[in-house]
Protein backbone atom coordinates (compact mmCIF):
# COMPACT_ATOMS: atom_id res chain seq x y z
CA UNK A 1 0.00 0.00 0.00
CA UNK A 2 1.36 3.16 -0.90
CA UNK A 3 1.34 6.82 0.72
CA UNK A 4 -1.23 7.87 -2.07
CA UNK A 5 -3.94 5.45 -0.52
CA UNK A 6 -3.87 6.57 2.63
CA UNK A 7 -6.26 9.63 3.75
CA UNK A 8 -4.85 13.16 4.40
CA UNK A 9 -6.73 12.93 7.93
CA UNK A 10 -4.46 9.38 8.42
CA UNK A 11 -1.31 10.83 8.02
CA UNK A 12 -2.36 14.18 9.68
CA UNK A 13 -3.67 11.94 13.06
CA UNK A 14 -0.25 10.17 12.62
CA UNK A 15 1.97 13.47 12.50
CA UNK A 16 -0.08 14.13 15.79
CA UNK A 17 0.45 10.77 17.43
CA UNK A 18 3.94 11.23 16.67
CA UNK A 19 4.22 14.76 17.99
CA UNK A 20 3.06 13.62 21.35
CA UNK A 21 5.43 10.41 21.31
CA UNK A 22 8.60 13.41 20.20
CA UNK A 23 7.27 15.25 23.43
CA UNK A 24 7.11 12.57 25.65
CA UNK A 25 10.74 11.43 24.91
CA UNK A 26 12.12 15.09 24.95
CA UNK A 27 10.62 15.47 28.16
CA UNK A 28 11.50 12.39 29.67
CA UNK A 29 15.28 13.23 28.98
CA UNK A 30 15.09 16.32 30.34
CA UNK A 31 13.10 15.62 33.38
CA UNK A 32 15.60 12.35 34.11
CA UNK A 33 18.62 14.01 33.91
CA UNK A 34 17.40 16.76 35.86
CA UNK A 35 16.44 14.63 39.24
CA UNK A 36 18.05 15.71 42.20
CA UNK A 37 20.31 12.54 43.26
CA UNK A 38 20.12 13.19 46.74
CA UNK A 39 16.79 13.80 46.68
CA UNK A 40 16.13 10.27 44.37
CA UNK A 41 17.81 8.44 46.69
CA UNK A 42 15.69 9.47 49.57
CA UNK A 43 12.36 8.22 48.16
CA UNK A 44 14.19 4.64 46.87
CA UNK A 45 14.84 4.26 51.30
CA UNK A 46 11.26 5.60 51.24
CA UNK A 47 10.35 2.65 49.39
CA UNK A 48 8.68 4.81 46.45
CA UNK A 49 8.20 2.56 43.31
CA UNK A 50 8.56 5.49 40.74
CA UNK A 51 11.92 6.20 42.58
CA UNK A 52 13.35 3.19 42.62
CA UNK A 53 13.10 2.23 38.99
CA UNK A 54 14.24 6.03 38.15
CA UNK A 55 17.20 5.03 40.24
CA UNK A 56 17.73 1.77 38.85
CA UNK A 57 18.02 3.17 34.83
CA UNK A 58 19.99 6.22 36.15
CA UNK A 59 22.67 3.64 37.25
CA UNK A 60 23.60 3.45 33.48
CA UNK A 61 23.00 6.95 32.28
CA UNK A 62 24.58 5.57 28.24
CA UNK A 63 21.85 3.02 27.92
CA UNK A 64 19.17 5.52 29.51
CA UNK A 65 19.90 7.83 26.95
CA UNK A 66 20.26 5.75 24.58
CA UNK A 67 17.05 4.53 24.91
CA UNK A 68 15.68 8.02 24.91
CA UNK A 69 17.50 8.72 21.78
CA UNK A 70 16.49 5.79 20.01
CA UNK A 71 13.05 6.10 20.70
CA UNK A 72 12.91 9.92 19.86
CA UNK A 73 14.89 9.49 16.02
CA UNK A 74 12.73 7.02 15.02
CA UNK A 75 9.95 9.09 15.67
CA UNK A 76 11.54 12.06 14.40
CA UNK A 77 12.46 10.18 10.91
CA UNK A 78 8.70 8.65 10.73
CA UNK A 79 7.45 12.12 11.18
CA UNK A 80 9.92 13.65 8.36
CA UNK A 81 8.85 11.24 5.88
CA UNK A 82 4.87 11.42 6.37
CA UNK A 83 5.22 15.07 6.24
CA UNK A 84 6.78 14.82 3.37
CA UNK A 85 3.66 12.76 1.76
CA UNK A 86 1.62 15.31 2.84
CA UNK A 87 3.39 17.91 1.48
CA UNK A 88 3.70 16.17 -1.84
CA UNK A 89 -0.02 14.96 -1.99
CA UNK A 90 -1.60 18.59 -0.89
CA UNK A 91 1.70 21.24 -3.05
CA UNK A 92 3.46 18.71 -5.33
CA UNK A 93 7.25 19.58 -5.33
CA UNK A 94 6.80 22.64 -3.77
CA UNK A 95 5.42 21.18 -0.62
CA UNK A 96 8.15 18.80 -0.67
CA UNK A 97 10.39 21.92 -0.31
CA UNK A 98 8.17 23.28 3.02
CA UNK A 99 7.65 20.16 4.74
CA UNK A 100 10.71 20.05 6.78
CA UNK A 101 10.56 23.66 7.39
CA UNK A 102 6.65 23.41 9.11
CA UNK A 103 7.47 19.99 10.72
CA UNK A 104 11.09 21.61 12.21
CA UNK A 105 9.32 24.57 13.59
CA UNK A 106 6.22 22.50 14.83
CA UNK A 107 8.45 20.12 16.59
CA UNK A 108 10.38 22.45 18.23
CA UNK A 109 7.51 23.86 19.92
CA UNK A 110 5.18 21.07 20.92
CA UNK A 111 8.36 18.31 21.11
CA UNK A 112 11.09 19.99 22.53
CA UNK A 113 10.89 23.91 23.97
CA UNK A 114 7.33 23.19 25.60
CA UNK A 115 7.74 19.67 26.96
CA UNK A 116 11.20 20.12 28.51
CA UNK A 117 10.30 23.27 30.12
CA UNK A 118 7.59 21.36 31.57
CA UNK A 119 9.58 18.31 32.52
CA UNK A 120 11.90 21.11 34.10
CA UNK A 121 9.52 22.55 36.58
CA UNK A 122 7.96 18.88 37.26
CA UNK A 123 10.65 16.69 36.97
CA UNK A 124 9.91 14.39 39.95
CA UNK A 125 6.35 13.54 38.86
CA UNK A 126 7.22 13.26 34.62
CA UNK A 127 10.00 11.18 35.48
CA UNK A 128 8.46 8.78 37.71
CA UNK A 129 5.93 8.42 35.69
CA UNK A 130 7.72 7.75 31.87
CA UNK A 131 9.49 5.27 33.68
CA UNK A 132 6.91 2.80 33.66
CA UNK A 133 6.94 3.08 29.65
CA UNK A 134 11.02 3.70 29.77
CA UNK A 135 11.44 0.53 31.14
CA UNK A 136 9.41 -1.55 29.21
CA UNK A 137 10.42 0.38 26.02
CA UNK A 138 14.62 -0.04 27.20
CA UNK A 139 13.91 -4.19 27.33
CA UNK A 140 12.28 -3.92 23.31
CA UNK A 141 15.22 -1.58 22.36
CA UNK A 142 17.87 -3.53 24.51
CA UNK A 143 20.02 -4.76 20.84
CA UNK A 144 19.68 -1.17 19.11
CA UNK A 145 20.29 0.40 22.17
CA UNK A 146 23.43 -2.09 22.78
CA UNK A 147 24.92 -1.61 19.75
CA UNK A 148 24.91 2.63 19.64
CA UNK A 149 26.41 2.65 22.95
CA UNK A 150 28.93 -0.21 21.99
CA UNK A 151 29.81 2.26 18.96
CA UNK A 152 29.59 5.70 20.94
CA UNK A 153 31.08 4.45 23.69
CA UNK A 154 34.27 3.23 22.05
CA UNK A 155 34.67 6.89 20.05
CA UNK A 156 34.08 8.67 23.62
CA UNK A 157 36.28 6.43 25.10
CA UNK A 158 40.00 7.99 24.09
CA UNK A 159 38.70 11.58 25.38
CA UNK A 160 38.23 9.79 28.63
CA UNK A 161 41.09 8.45 29.51
CA UNK A 162 42.71 11.51 31.20
CA UNK A 163 39.85 12.43 32.94
CA UNK A 164 38.46 11.51 36.68
CA UNK A 165 35.48 9.37 37.12
CA UNK A 166 32.47 11.36 38.04
CA UNK A 167 32.20 11.88 42.41
CA UNK A 168 28.94 12.55 43.60
CA UNK A 169 30.32 13.67 46.80
CA UNK A 170 29.80 17.16 47.98
CA UNK A 171 32.32 19.68 49.20
CA UNK A 172 31.76 21.63 51.98
CA UNK A 173 31.16 24.75 49.79
CA UNK A 174 28.63 22.73 47.51
CA UNK A 175 26.86 21.34 50.55
CA UNK A 176 26.41 24.71 52.46
CA UNK A 177 24.79 26.13 49.02
CA UNK A 178 22.71 22.99 49.18
CA UNK A 179 21.75 23.78 52.82
CA UNK A 180 21.10 27.28 52.02
CA UNK A 181 18.98 27.03 48.60
CA UNK A 182 17.62 23.97 49.62
CA UNK A 183 16.86 23.79 53.21
CA UNK A 184 14.19 26.40 53.85
CA UNK A 185 11.68 24.64 55.56
CA UNK A 186 13.66 23.68 58.05
CA UNK A 187 13.39 27.01 59.57
CA UNK A 188 16.50 28.36 61.85
CA UNK A 189 17.90 24.61 61.86
CA UNK A 190 19.06 26.08 58.51
CA UNK A 191 21.32 28.47 59.94
CA UNK A 192 22.38 25.68 62.48
CA UNK A 193 23.62 23.50 60.04
CA UNK A 194 25.50 26.18 57.89
CA UNK A 195 27.52 26.98 61.06
CA UNK A 196 27.83 23.94 61.50
CA UNK A 197 29.84 23.28 57.84
CA UNK A 198 31.34 26.84 58.70
CA UNK A 199 33.42 25.64 62.05
CA UNK A 200 36.42 24.44 59.48
CA UNK A 201 37.22 27.93 58.82
CA UNK A 202 37.29 29.15 61.59
CA UNK A 203 40.08 28.70 64.18
CA UNK A 204 39.92 28.92 67.97
CA UNK A 205 42.03 32.10 67.29
CA UNK A 206 38.92 33.80 65.98
CA UNK A 207 36.68 33.00 68.81
CA UNK A 208 38.80 32.88 72.12
CA UNK A 209 38.40 35.80 74.79
CA UNK A 210 41.59 37.57 74.53
CA UNK A 211 44.59 37.44 77.16
CA UNK A 212 43.75 40.75 77.89
CA UNK A 213 40.01 40.06 79.31
CA UNK A 214 40.96 36.66 81.02
CA UNK A 215 39.60 36.65 84.69
CA UNK A 216 41.79 33.99 86.90
CA UNK A 217 43.59 33.37 89.89
CA UNK A 218 46.60 34.53 90.70
CA UNK A 219 47.95 32.45 93.73
CA UNK A 220 50.14 35.16 95.17
CA UNK A 221 47.16 37.26 95.72
CA UNK A 222 45.85 37.00 99.55
CA UNK A 223 43.73 34.43 100.18
CA UNK A 224 40.76 36.71 101.42
CA UNK A 225 41.38 38.36 97.87
CA UNK A 226 40.87 35.14 96.14
CA UNK A 227 37.74 33.83 97.82
CA UNK A 228 36.23 37.61 97.42
CA UNK A 229 37.57 36.92 93.72
CA UNK A 230 35.59 33.57 93.43
CA UNK A 231 32.51 34.61 95.14
CA UNK A 232 32.25 37.07 92.67
CA UNK A 233 32.99 35.64 89.55
CA UNK A 234 30.69 34.66 86.67
CA UNK A 235 32.32 31.82 85.29
CA UNK A 236 32.44 28.72 86.87
CA UNK A 237 36.13 27.76 85.62
CA UNK A 238 38.53 30.10 86.27
CA UNK A 239 42.95 29.61 85.81
CA UNK A 240 44.73 29.15 88.72
CA UNK A 241 48.41 31.37 88.00
CA UNK A 242 51.49 32.74 89.36
CA UNK A 243 52.48 36.02 88.55
CA UNK A 244 51.30 35.78 85.25
CA UNK A 245 49.12 34.15 82.48
CA UNK A 246 51.65 32.58 81.35
CA UNK A 247 52.90 30.37 84.23
CA UNK A 248 49.39 28.45 84.89
CA UNK A 249 49.07 26.17 87.93
CA UNK A 250 45.75 24.53 87.06
CA UNK A 251 42.06 24.72 86.10
CA UNK A 252 39.72 25.40 89.06
CA UNK A 253 36.01 24.52 89.14
CA UNK A 254 34.20 27.09 91.19
CA UNK A 255 31.72 24.17 92.32
CA UNK A 256 34.50 22.17 94.08
CA UNK A 257 35.97 25.09 96.27
CA UNK A 258 32.62 26.31 97.22
CA UNK A 259 32.21 23.97 99.74
CA UNK A 260 35.31 24.58 101.46
CA UNK A 261 34.83 28.73 101.38
CA UNK A 262 33.24 28.78 104.88
CA UNK A 263 36.26 26.63 106.38
CA UNK A 264 38.99 28.55 108.59
CA UNK A 265 41.73 26.21 108.15
CA UNK A 266 41.56 26.15 104.34
CA UNK A 267 44.59 27.80 102.47
CA UNK A 268 46.16 28.02 99.40
CA UNK A 269 47.47 24.32 99.26
CA UNK A 270 44.32 22.84 99.82
CA UNK A 271 43.39 25.13 96.89
CA UNK A 272 45.38 23.87 94.60
CA UNK A 273 44.30 19.87 95.27
CA UNK A 274 40.94 21.56 93.68
CA UNK A 275 42.24 22.03 90.54
CA UNK A 276 43.40 20.11 87.23
CA UNK A 277 45.71 20.29 85.11
CA UNK A 278 45.55 22.88 82.25
CA UNK A 279 44.26 21.97 78.75
CA UNK A 280 46.76 23.87 75.60
CA UNK A 281 45.76 24.26 72.47
CA UNK A 282 47.53 25.84 69.42
CA UNK A 283 45.51 28.88 68.07
CA UNK A 284 45.08 27.94 64.44
CA UNK A 285 42.84 25.10 65.18
CA UNK A 286 40.04 24.67 63.50
CA UNK A 287 36.60 24.53 65.44
CA UNK A 288 35.36 21.50 64.32
CA UNK A 289 38.66 19.90 65.49
CA UNK A 290 38.87 21.51 68.54
CA UNK A 291 34.99 20.38 69.23
CA UNK A 292 35.99 17.27 68.76
CA UNK A 293 39.20 17.37 70.88
CA UNK A 294 36.90 19.03 73.90
CA UNK A 295 34.71 15.68 73.91
CA UNK A 296 38.12 13.52 73.11
CA UNK A 297 39.50 14.76 76.20
CA UNK A 298 36.25 15.58 78.11
CA UNK A 299 37.60 19.15 78.81
CA UNK A 300 35.47 22.04 78.98
CA UNK A 301 38.13 24.83 78.34
CA UNK A 302 41.22 25.24 76.94
CA UNK A 303 44.28 27.41 77.27
CA UNK A 304 45.37 29.25 73.50
CA UNK A 305 48.97 29.37 73.10
CA UNK A 306 51.13 30.72 70.10
CA UNK A 307 54.13 28.96 68.55
CA UNK A 308 56.49 30.40 71.02
CA UNK A 309 54.06 29.19 74.00
CA UNK A 310 52.73 32.18 75.16
CA UNK A 311 48.97 32.02 76.32
CA UNK A 312 46.95 34.59 73.89
CA UNK A 313 43.53 33.39 75.17
CA UNK A 314 40.82 31.02 76.51
CA UNK A 315 38.40 28.99 74.89
CA UNK A 316 35.51 26.79 75.89
CA UNK A 317 33.02 24.33 74.82
CA UNK A 318 30.58 27.37 75.64
CA UNK A 319 32.38 29.27 73.14
CA UNK A 320 32.16 26.79 69.94
CA UNK A 321 28.71 25.95 70.82
CA UNK A 322 27.46 29.67 70.04
CA UNK A 323 28.90 29.32 66.99
CA UNK A 324 26.59 26.95 65.86
CA UNK A 325 23.21 27.42 67.79
CA UNK A 326 23.60 31.26 68.16
CA UNK A 327 23.72 33.25 71.53
CA UNK A 328 21.56 31.68 74.08
CA UNK A 329 19.54 35.00 73.86
CA UNK A 330 16.79 36.13 72.08
CA UNK A 331 18.87 39.47 71.15
CA UNK A 332 22.52 38.97 70.61
CA UNK A 333 23.29 43.07 70.12
CA UNK A 334 21.40 43.84 73.52
CA UNK A 335 23.71 41.37 75.28
CA UNK A 336 27.04 42.89 73.97
CA UNK A 337 27.76 46.11 76.64
CA UNK A 338 30.49 47.06 73.49
CA UNK A 339 27.81 48.14 71.37
CA UNK A 340 24.83 50.52 71.55
CA UNK A 341 22.76 51.90 69.05
CA UNK A 342 21.92 55.30 68.63
CA UNK A 343 19.20 57.44 67.73
CA UNK A 344 20.56 57.93 64.65
CA UNK A 345 20.54 54.40 63.73
CA UNK A 346 24.71 54.72 64.26
CA UNK A 347 25.92 52.32 66.55
CA UNK A 348 28.43 53.53 69.83
CA UNK A 349 31.27 50.65 69.66
CA UNK A 350 33.91 49.79 72.12
CA UNK A 351 37.32 49.58 69.93
CA UNK A 352 38.00 46.07 71.70
CA UNK A 353 34.80 44.73 70.12
CA UNK A 354 35.26 41.32 68.01
CA UNK A 355 34.08 41.64 64.41
CA UNK A 356 32.77 38.54 64.03
CA UNK A 357 30.53 39.11 67.19
CA UNK A 358 29.49 42.53 65.72
CA UNK A 359 29.01 40.95 62.39
CA UNK A 360 26.74 38.61 64.21
CA UNK A 361 24.91 40.95 66.61
CA UNK A 362 24.32 43.53 63.93
CA UNK A 363 24.14 41.35 60.84
CA UNK A 364 27.47 43.07 59.34
CA UNK A 365 29.96 41.68 56.67
CA UNK A 366 32.77 43.57 58.06
CA UNK A 367 36.06 41.71 57.08
CA UNK A 368 37.51 39.08 59.21
CA UNK A 369 40.42 37.48 57.50
CA UNK A 370 42.83 39.66 58.82
CA UNK A 371 42.21 41.82 62.06
CA UNK A 372 40.35 40.28 65.00
CA UNK A 373 38.84 43.74 66.93
CA UNK A 374 37.27 46.77 64.69
CA UNK A 375 40.42 48.92 66.06
CA UNK A 376 42.62 46.43 64.76
CA UNK A 377 40.32 46.62 61.68
CA UNK A 378 40.88 50.79 61.83
CA UNK A 379 44.82 50.87 62.06
CA UNK A 380 44.97 48.05 59.15
CA UNK A 381 43.36 50.39 56.87
CA UNK A 382 44.70 53.66 58.17
CA UNK A 383 48.73 51.91 58.43
CA UNK A 384 49.30 54.24 61.06
CA UNK A 385 47.99 55.30 64.59
CA UNK A 386 45.69 58.56 64.23
CA UNK A 387 46.73 61.69 65.83
CA UNK A 388 43.70 63.12 66.37
CA UNK A 389 39.69 62.18 65.84
CA UNK A 390 38.78 61.36 62.49
CA UNK A 391 36.31 59.48 60.10
CA UNK A 392 36.61 57.34 57.59
CA UNK A 393 34.79 54.76 55.28
CA UNK A 394 35.75 51.41 55.00
CA UNK A 395 33.54 50.00 51.98
CA UNK A 396 30.09 50.38 53.30
CA UNK A 397 30.73 51.32 56.70
CA UNK A 398 31.57 54.83 58.27
CA UNK A 399 33.40 55.19 60.90
CA UNK A 400 33.96 58.24 63.31
CA UNK A 401 36.45 57.94 66.18
CA UNK A 402 35.77 59.01 69.47
CA UNK A 403 38.51 58.76 71.82
CA UNK A 404 42.06 57.49 71.23
CA UNK A 405 44.39 56.67 74.03
CA UNK A 406 47.14 54.77 74.02
CA UNK A 407 47.93 54.01 70.91
CA UNK A 408 44.60 52.44 70.33
CA UNK A 409 41.11 53.60 69.37
CA UNK A 410 38.81 53.70 72.79
CA UNK A 411 35.45 54.04 70.99
CA UNK A 412 33.91 54.91 67.75
CA UNK A 413 30.54 55.81 65.76
CA UNK A 414 30.03 53.27 63.25
CA UNK A 415 26.88 53.33 60.99
CA UNK A 416 26.00 50.78 57.83
CA UNK A 417 25.40 52.79 54.27
CA UNK A 418 24.56 51.68 51.30
CA UNK A 419 26.51 52.31 48.20
CA UNK A 420 25.55 53.41 44.94
CA UNK A 421 27.19 51.99 41.97
CA UNK A 422 30.61 50.24 42.37
CA UNK A 423 32.45 49.66 45.51
CA UNK A 424 33.89 53.14 46.35
CA UNK A 425 37.22 54.12 47.45
CA UNK A 426 37.99 54.85 51.08
CA UNK A 427 37.70 57.97 52.08
CA UNK A 428 39.29 59.43 55.22
CA UNK A 429 39.08 63.51 56.50
CA UNK A 430 40.18 64.33 59.76
CA UNK A 431 37.29 65.90 62.29
CA UNK A 432 37.58 69.56 63.15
Amino acid sequence: MSGDDYPIWTLLLSIAVLIGLSAYFSGTETAMMALNRYRLRHLVKEKHTGARKANRMLRRPDRLLGVILVGNNLVNFSAATIATVIGFRLFGDTGVLLAPWILTITFLIFAEVAPKTLAAQRQEGWAFKSVYVLEPLQKVLHPAVVFVNWISNALVRPFLTATEPAQEHLSTEELKTVVNEGAVAVGERQSMMVRLLELESVSVNDIMVPRSEIIGIDIEEDMADIIQLASNSQHTLLPVYKDNINNVLGILHLRRLSRFLHVDEFNKADLMQLTREPYYVPEATPLHTQLLNFQKEKQRIALVVDEYGDVQGIVTLEDILEEIVGEFTSDYASNMPEISPQEDGSYLIDGTAVLREINRALRWDLPTTGPKTVNGLILEHLETIPESNLCLQIDEYQIETLQIKDNMIKNLVMRRVKMPGDEQDEAVYALD
